[in-house]
């Protein structure tokens, strides 16, 4: 399996050197360059840097892909269609998702609605110092604690109904209610089971900023 890490422009946490290919989308490129990383592949319109520093990414990156300004998908979703085009098995982790234009967050959260990248949604982290975001099918699940990580939240897609077991804030058909978002659960020693109807959910872990 392929592990590639995508820096997007937002604000990234601490990226380790153990991936297998380094994508760089728009500013996210100077990032990776900044703190001495390989640029395998630079993709992005490009519009939020200046002419020096796109001629920077251009003479570093081993393939530079410039996107026209005026496109139906964000950078971070032509990136992503790219690179599972090229590897449609890689586990890819987003960095630099968030931290933002807020218009980017919540389009970097809504990944999964993608046509073109629902195939891949178990395939695609993002992950900042506080939040570890990813995607689940419909279906029934298990997760795990992860270490470091407070709290477990769920986000389903409109119209799906999902039920929560082994949890500290359980949701079943005794106590169901719609949100946008069932924030703030919490692991009790245990795995938490989790199932959606339909659609898809995205799961954030989370903790508060020390």
């Amino acid at each position: 399996m392929t592990r590639i890490a995508l820096v997007a422009g937002g604000d990234s946490s601490e990226l380790s050197s153990s991936y297998d290919l380094f994508v760089g989308v728009d500013r996210g490129s100077l990032y990776l360059l900044e703190h001495g990383l390989p640029l395998d592949v630079a993709i992005g319109d490009f519009d939020s840097v200046t002419a020096e520093e796109r001629e920077c990414i251009v003479q570093a990156a081993s393939l530079f892909m410039q996107a026209p300004a005026e496109k139906d998908d964000t950078d971070l979703e032509l990136a992503l269609k790219e690179v599972f085009a090229r590897y449609p098995e890689a586990q890819v982790t987003i960095f630099g998702a968030f931290g933002g234009r807020l218009d980017h967050m919540m389009s970097n959260l809504f990944l999964a609605s993608e046509p073109d990248l629902m195939p891949y949604l178990r395939q695609i982290e993002l992950v900042d110092d506080l939040n570890i975001v990813r995607f689940y099918p419909a279906g029934k699940h298990r997760i795990s604690p992860i270490e470091g990580m407070t709290y477990v939240s769920f986000m389903p897609a409109d119209g799906s109904y999902l039920s929560i077991a082994h949890a500290k804030y359980p949701l079943n058909e005794s106590n169901y209610f719609f949100k946008k978002c069932y924030s703030s659960n919490e692991f009790i020693g245990k795995e938490i089971e989790f199932t959606i109807d339909k659609g898809y959910v995205v799961l954030i872990y989370s903790r508060d900023r020390r």
